[in-house]
């Protein structure tokens, strides 16, 4: 079990990058969340086996195709079981 926080930078709010992250994300079976940052970034918190985490990882570098990344900043973590599931704050 893994758990990873990403901190994604660019062209990333207003631009379905939430709600495409939490698809991707359900598709892997993972928990966390996707919430905007007061600085334009989106915090992305992934929790769930090894291979998914970083599949959604390498997905974050690009995001949905309106969206524009210019920085992925990743910060390792601890499982927090009281996430159960993978939403949108």
């Amino acid at each position: 079990m893994k758990s990873v926080r990403f901190l994604v930078g660019g062209k990333v709010q207003d631009v379905f990058f939430r709600a495409s992250t939490r698809e991707r994300a359900q598709a892997l079976k993972l928990r966390g969340f996707a919430r905007n940052l007061p600085d334009g970034r989106v915090e992305v918190l992934a929790i769930g086996e090894d291979d998914a985490v970083e599949d959604l990882a390498q997905w974050l570098h690009y995001g949905p195709s309106q969206a524009r990344v210019d920085e992925l900043e990743r910060i390792e973590g601890e499982d927090d079981p009281a996430i159960r599931d993978f939403e949108i704050r």
